[in-house]
C-alpha cells in the first residue's frame, strides 16, 4: 500500500474552489456565468429555469458556431422543426448525442491552445471517451462538486483526515477521469495521509486489498477521521477480507466520510444492495449510514450527482435530467424506466451540453424524496451496452480477478 504523507494545510488553499471563475467570453455567455456563479445547488423556481434556458441557448449557439460537427447536428435539427429555447421544457428538445460517440471521435469547439486538461473514461483496454477542458470547463466540474459537497457539509478546510482511496494511483501518464476526480477530492478536506488501493506497477495498476486492510486498522488507531472514496466494489471486498481474516470491527471517528462512485460494472453478480453495503461499513468500520454517500458521474458529463440525506441522486441547479424511451427515444414521464439524458451548457470545450448515457433510469419528483430537496432525482437500474461499453469500473473490476 502506498501512502503519502502530508503536512496537514487549512485554511484558505481549500477554499479555492470558491473563488470567481470566468466562463471564456463574458459578452456571449452572461447567463452561463451567472448560473455557474450559483452556491445553491438545489434552488427551484421560474427565475432559475429562466436563467438555466438562457445559459443553455447562448451554450448551444457556442458549441454551433465554434464546432463543425455540432454546427450540422444543429443545423439538420432545426431544419426538422426544432427551435430554439424559450421555456423550461425546451431542453427535453436539444438534439442527442451519445456518450458512446465520443470514444472513437474527438470533437472539440475551441482551439487547441485554449485546452487547460484532457481526462480519459475507461480504464486498462477498452475504448475511451477523450474529454477536453478549457479553464472554464475544468473549472466549473471542481466548483460544482465543491458547491454540493458544502451543501451537505462535507467541505472541512480546518479538519485534517486520513484518505483511503479505492482509485488509480497517480503516474506522469494517467488521463483517467476517475483518478482526477477522486485526488480533487482530496481537497474539500485537508490531507494528513493519502493511501491508494490500486497501486501503479510498472504500466498496469493492481489492487492490493491486504494494503487496505492494513491502512484502516493504522488510520483506526489515530484520532483523525478518515475519507473514503472511489470504487464500492473494492471497498466491499476490502470489508469481506476483514471479515475472513477475523479482524474485529474498527470505529473509525464518526465524522468519518465515505463517498462512492463508479458502480459495480463486471461485478454485477456479486452485486449487493448499497444499503446493505452501508451497513457493513457502519457495522465494521462504525462510519454511520448518514455519513456514507454514492454519487454519479461520467467524464462525458462532469456535473456532480451525490445522494441527500435519503440516499437519493438528485439533479443540481446545473443540469436537468430525462429518462428516454430505449427504442422510440422519446422523453419518458416520471417513473418510467430509459436511458439517461443529461443537459447542462457547463462545458464550453466540447458540445456535451446534450448526452445520452447508456445508463437505465427512472426520473422522480424532488417531492418523492422526502429529504426536503425539490429538484427531480434519478434510481439507476443498471447499464445498457456491450463489451465495449465500457466505463473506468469495468477496467478497474478486472483487477479484482484472483484479488478478492
Amino acid at each position: 500500500m502506498t501512502t503519502t504523507p502530508a503536512a496537514p494545510t487549512v485554511g484558505s488553499a481549500h477554499l479555492k474552489y470558491f473563488e470567481p471563475l470566468s466562463v471564456p467570453d463574458p459578452a456571449r455567455l452572461p447567463h452561463l456565468q451567472h448560473l455557474g456563479d450559483l452556491r445553491t445547488p438545489y434552488a427551484v423556481g421560474p427565475e432559475i429555469d429562466e436563467l438555466f434556458t438562457k445559459a443553455l441557448a447562448e451554450v448551444n449557439d457556442w458549441h454551433a458556431q465554434g464546432s463543425d460537427f455540432y454546427r450540422s447536428v444543429w443545423n439538420s435539427h432545426a431544419s426538422q422543426g426544432g427551435s430554439p429555447f424559450q421555456t423550461a421544457q425546451d431542453p427535453a428538445g436539444l438534439p442527442l448525442i451519445h456518450a458512446n460517440f465520443f470514444k472513437t471521435h474527438e470533437v472539440k469547439s475551441i482551439p487547441a491552445e485554449q485546452i487547460a486538461a484532457h481526462l480519459t473514461s475507461s480504464g486498462t483496454s477498452g475504448q475511451k471517451s477523450q474529454m477536453f477542458f478549457d479553464e472554464w470547463s475544468i473549472g466549473s466540474v471542481m466548483r460544482m462538486a465543491a458547491f454540493v459537497l458544502d451543501h451537505y457539509g462535507f467541505v472541512t478546510p480546518e479538519q485534517p483526515n486520513n484518505y483511503l482511496l479505492y482509485s488509480y494511483e497517480p503516474t506522469d501518464d494517467l488521463k483517467l477521469g476517475t483518478a482526477f476526480t477522486d485526488n480533487f477530492l482530496c481537497d474539500m478536506a485537508p490531507v494528513n495521509d493519502r493511501a491508494y488501493a490500486l497501486r501503479a506497477v510498472g504500466d498496469e495498476h493492481v489492487f492490493d486489498p491486504f494494503g487496505s486492510v492494513a491502512t484502516l486498522l493504522r488510520y483506526a488507531e489515530q484520532d483523525l477521521p478518515v475519507r473514503i472514496l472511489g470504487f464500492p466494489s473494492f471497498l466491499w471486498f476490502t470489508l469481506e477480507r476483514m471479515r475472513a481474516m477475523g479482524i474485529p470491527n474498527l470505529k473509525l471517528r464518526p465524522d468519518s466520510f465515505v463517498y462512492l462512485g463508479g458502480g459495480w460494472k463486471g461485478h454485477t453478480g456479486r452485486q449487493i444492495s448499497k444499503f446493505e453495503l452501508y451497513d457493513r461499513i457502519e457495522e465494521q468500520l462504525g462510519i454511520p449510514h448518514e455519513q456514507v454517500r454514492d454519487s454519479y458521474g461520467a467524464v462525458e458529463h462532469g456535473v456532480t450527482y451525490a445522494e441527500c440525506a435519503r440516499h437519493n441522486l438528485h439533479a443540481p441547479v446545473w443540469s436537468r435530467i430525462f429518462a428516454r424511451d430505449v427504442e422510440t427515444l422519446r422523453a419518458l414521464p416520471y417513473g418510467e424506466k430509459g436511458y439517461l439524458h443529461c443537459v447542462s451548457p457547463f462545458m464550453t470545450s466540447v458540445p456535451v451540453h446534450s448526452v445520452l448515457m447508456g445508463d437505465l433510469v427512472s426520473i422522480r419528483p424532488g417531492s418523492d424524496c422526502g429529504c426536503g430537496l425539490q429538484t427531480p432525482w434519478f434510481e439507476i437500474h443498471g447499464r445498457a451496452g456491450t463489451s465495449t461499453n465500457r466505463s473506468c469500473a469495468v477496467a478497474a473490476a478486472e483487477l479484482m480477478k484472483g484479488a478478492a
